[in-house]
């Protein structure tokens, strides 16, 4: 039986109360803003729903005694250089944190974009298409990593059932793919002839955006498990104690709720050495060199 509750993971007494009358074992917790350029400019909701309502949702699933907990994460997450794979990055340290504490078994998932799913690229692109074009893509050479809805939450059920404690998983997704190639395809496949019949127009990357995805951090080696696409993260440090973490993710919760873009970022620093806010677009920057030389001349 499936049952459908209206909730928001921002509001404690709402989610208690659906853990109070459903009394899960497992709880796959998949409730995040995505949207980056949206986030750069709200930090504050993007922590406050991306820590703060994966804390919640940790600190019940402890109260209610579940056996696993989920957390689905994105590539986004390593070596961030926007909130969201900040906020992403600081929910794993939490979760792998917490689970020192607790009973429950916390484990984390990370991969790419998901094919069909809300915002993704290619019915953006097929609706582009159907409207005589252009296709819009920040960057030639952004390239990404891609999964189908069915493949990312077979494999989600599948680290579940190979989770232990405090894991996070890398599910194997190939090679990454280029937007730009994936754009031309997709022309292609829908009886049209690239820059012909549809243009291509490059925008340049948006806040936060990079043109490359990765998959794990420098200080962590993969290890391989009884299924060919999952391998476990496994980093050279142990996890901060939850009390030192609670207390730093307090301070960011309440900058959050402060509405302080300077003092997120500055927290969100101290928890996390690996973030380097701020873009670097090298075809703006071209742009600029050729206006630069064009004006001198």
């Amino acid at each position: 039986i499936i049952k459908t509750v209206l909730a928001s993971i921002n509001s404690k007494e709402e989610c208690n109360k659906v853990f109070m009358d459903n009394r899960p074992q497992v709880v796959f917790h998949a409730a995040a803003y995505k949207h980056v350029p949206i986030q750069e400019l709200h930090p504050w909701t993007a922590v406050e729903t991306n820590l703060g309502g994966t804390m919640t949702l940790v600190e019940l699933s402890d109260k209610y005694d579940v056996e696993q907990f989920v957390l689905v994460s994105t590539d986004k997450a390593v070596n961030p250089v926007n909130v969201m794979g900040a906020t992403k990055r600081a929910a794993e340290k939490l979760i792998q944190s917490f689970n020192t504490e607790s009973k429950t078994a916390f484990m984390a998932v990370r991969f790419g974009n998901v094919l069909g799913s809300s915002g993704s690229a290619i019915p953006t692109f097929q609706k582009q298409i159907n409207n005589g074009g252009p296709i819009t893509i920040t960057h030639p050479e952004m390239t990404r990593y891609f999964m189908s809805i069915q493949e990312a939450t077979q494999l989600i059920l599948q680290c579940c059932a190979l989770g232990k404690d405090g894991e996070i998983f890398l599910l194997e997704m190939g090679k990454p793919i280029k937007i730009l190639q994936m754009a031309k395809d997709l022309i292609r496949l829908s009886g049209f002839e690239p820059e012909l019949d549809i243009p291509i127009v490059f925008t340049g990357l948006r806040p936060g955006e990079k043109l490359y995805e990765e998959l794990q951090l420098f200080d962590e080696k993969k290890v391989m498990t009884n299924h060919k696409k999952i391998m476990i993260l496994k980093e050279e440090n142990l996890p901060v104690p939850w009390n030192i973490f609670k207390e730093s993710a307090n301070r960011l919760l309440k900058a959050a709720n402060n509405i302080s873009s300077s003092e997120i970022q500055s927290i969100l620093k101290q928890i996390l050495p690996s973030y380097s806010p701020g873009y670097f677009d090298p075809l703006l920057e071209k742009e600029k060199v050729n206006y630069t030389i064009k004006g001198e001349a």
